[in-house]
């Protein structure tokens, strides 16, 4: 298609689908409605599929901006868990530890929020994307072998904890009683999270501005540590990449109404995206 321009999808992901899915499910759509057999197509920066939120595809020439947007500031908002931890840092799997809780207080957690400012190195989850010896990390902690992330520089330009809830156990406590749930295939991955949270244990609603490669269930394991606990994520979502907004986004059930012939915004579709 030249250099023609394109466009870019804002799409709202829905938990429990990952940024593949949706993209292919926005390439499938133009393939079919506009009866074209190769489009280029694309997404500016994986979404976990237990997180929810801004999603940008881009289509056609659009694609040649998917580095500039990830390069992008993002702002995500989300909920730790305290005084527990899994083995990928949200609830993708079961929690493995509990640690004390009871001793956190609402200074603790200002302290500890004002540490994670400015530009400092981070080691990405074992269960993400980041590649280590060519492969994918998921791809080995998922078969169960250990894996190792090398640290990368990110920066955190600002971290607001907006809700502070102390709980009412304490992590020993609770794992004399806990049972662990056993990570098992016979489900549909992410659709049907393994984990769950444990009743009582502290939890804190945050908002976080960030740099480009930031892990925020990264963010979760080192900030439960700064507190001499431990930490996980139950939820996250993303709320803006540079000038795109939340606000902005359809929902992926959209896509057949708003992907259409009809609307001006997408008539390059029918003729400039064609190979």
């Amino acid at each position: 298609m030249g250099d023609k321009p394109g466009t870019i999808i804002a799409i709202d992901k829905p938990v429990g689908w990952t940024s593949f899915q949706v993209v292919n499910k926005i390439k499938w759509h133009i393939r079919r409605t506009f009866k074209i057999k190769k489009i280029k197509i694309g997404h500016a920066g994986t979404l976990d599929p237990l997180a929810s939120g801004l999603l940008l595809v881009c289509v056609g020439g659009a694609t040649k901006m998917i580095e500039q947007l990830q390069s992008c500031i993002k702002v995500y908002s989300g909920t730790m868990v305290l005084g527990a931890t899994t083995p990928c840092f949200d609830l993708e799997r079961p929690v493995d530890h509990f640690f004390p809780s009871s001793h956190i207080s609402s200074q603790d957690i200002e302290n500890s929020r004002k540490a994670f400012s400015g530009t400092f190195l981070q080691y990405p989850p074992a269960f993400s994307a980041v590649k280590v010896e060519g492969q994918r990390a998921y791809e080995e902690a998922r078969s169960g072998n250990e894996v190792k992330t090398n640290p990368k520089e990110v920066t955190i330009y600002d971290f607001t904890v907006t809700d502070f809830r102390p709980g009412y156990h304490d992590g020993i406590e609770l794992e004399k009683n806990w049972q662990f749930e056993q990570a098992g295939d016979n489900r549909e991955l992410y659709r049907q999270p393994m984990g769950k949270v444990p009743e009582g244990l502290p939890q804190l609603d945050f908002l976080i501005t960030c740099s480009k490669g930031t892990y925020i269930r990264s963010i979760a394991r080192d900030f439960g540590t700064s507190l001499n606990s431990g930490a996980f994520l139950s939820a996250l979502r993303r709320l803006r990449i540079g000038e795109y907004s939340i606000e902005q986004a359809i929902s992926p059930n959209d896509i057949e109404t708003e992907i259409s012939p009809s609307n001006t915004k997408y008539s390059f579709l029918e003729t400039d995206i064609q190979n």
